[in-house]
């Protein structure tokens, strides 16, 4: 599995005391890995954004479409 560089992601931040400095949404304290584990359980886009009021919309695709770019760019296996 492939490790994400986060720290190039301009839509997340990851700040030392704020949620156990896990990588979050950029002004929120929504965890990063909090989407991905409500997509894999089938959640879809819109389900997460009404359980999650106040995140907006572009920003959570930017993350979803960071990571898919990523894992696009990613190295297979040897």
């Amino acid at each position: 599995m492939a490790i994400l560089d986060w720290s190039q992601c301009p839509a997340v931040e990851r700040v030392p005391g704020k949620v156990s400095g896990a990588w979050v949404l950029r002004g929120t304290r929504m965890p990063v890995a909090a989407i991905f584990e409500n997509l894999e359980s089938g959640a879809s886009l819109d389900d997460v954004l009404t359980w999650y009021e106040g995140l907006d919309r572009r920003q959570v695709q930017s993350v979803i479409e960071f990571a898919a770019r990523s894992l696009d760019l990613a190295p297979t296996g040897p």
